[in-house]
């Protein structure tokens, strides 16, 4: 959001925010939640680009196409480990979860 809509947004008396803020969330929650994310954007690309659908990706999990659909929407049900499990069953390189690792190095800086 640019600077003069943020200030007439003040000036209204709109309390603006991230949603760090409105979640009330720690720094570490926070780059926790902007980690996981990086980790389903990563697991959706690599699943694309490997021309695997959901459902074939599921069968390789031993999950269900639902499941696959809800560790790219980066759902909070979704654990870590499911998340990389996911991501090197599309065959995904180490570059590309080193990739997906430096994502939340910028954020963390």
């Amino acid at each position: 959001m640019n600077s003069t809509r943020l200030k007439k947004l003040r000036a209204a008396g709109w309390k603006v925010g991230d949603t760090k803020d409105f979640l009330k969330l720690s720094d570490e929650e926070a780059m926790l939640v902007e980690f996981k994310l990086a980790l389903a954007t990563a697991l959706k690309e690599a699943r694309v680009k490997r021309r695997i659908s959901q459902a074939d990706l599921a069968q390789r999990l031993g999950s269900s196409q639902s499941r696959v659909a809800k560790i790219e929407a980066g759902d909070a049900s979704v654990s870590l480990d499911l998340i990389v499990k996911a991501l090197f069953a599309t065959g995904a390189t180490r570059q590309e979860l080193r990739r997906a690792f430096s994502v939340t190095e910028k954020i963390a800086a």
